[in-house]
């Protein structure tokens, strides 16, 4: 690939297509990089995306990836809810979501979560005042992402699909609520 810019579609298409291990597909790129964002400081989160491996990418998908953060960054600071490459609104009755495993939603949250972790040094609940709210706002990517399948808890929760539909409709907002968190001082 040229070093041209890539269009939106293009770099989705990059993403989506990649056999590598490295690159996560466009749904858990577009978590990884809302959690960046909306969360604590992620100094090295194009390293921690790629795995270390960025430098092996073309430098226009770097590019677009880097747009693309800067374009969930904008929404935010426009006062614009963050919108989610997935369908969470699981108003109509007659559409059950999908919380399968290969779901949209799980890789958003795998995504998510990813970030959450990347960096040892930034950990979201080291504030004590504010651990309990983030707690209950990462709920939902935790649940979805699946990363502690051993809590019994989580998995009596994945269980209830009216539970994980309740959890689904409150992401966008809790993302909102985590940016302010993190981004405002009372």
């Amino acid at each position: 690939m040229s070093s041209d810019p890539l269009s939106f579609d293009q770099l989705l298409d990059f993403l989506d297509n990649q056999e590598s291990l490295y690159v996560l597909d466009s749904i858990a790129t577009h978590g990884f990089l809302t959690a960046t964002v909306i969360g604590r400081p992620l100094p090295n989160w194009l390293e921690s995306l790629f795995e270390g491996q960025a430098d092996k990418l073309p430098e226009n998908v770097v590019d677009g990836v880097k747009r693309w953060r800067q374009a969930i960054l904008a929404e935010l600071k426009n006062e614009q809810p963050i919108e989610l490459p997935f369908d969470e609104d699981t108003e109509h009755e007659d559409t059950a979501m999908d919380f399968s495993e290969e779901s949209d939603i799980v890789a958003w949250s795998i995504g998510f979560v990813d970030a959450m972790y990347a960096d040892d040094a930034e950990d979201w609940f080291e504030n004590e005042e504010t651990a309990e709210d983030v707690a209950v706002l990462t709920l939902p990517m935790i649940v979805f992402s699946g990363i502690d399948d051993e809590d019994e808890e989580l998995v009596q929760m994945r269980s209830d699909d009216n539970k994980m539909a309740q959890m689904a409709n409150s992401i966008e907002g809790n993302l909102t609520e985590l940016f302010l968190l993190f981004h405002t001082d009372d």
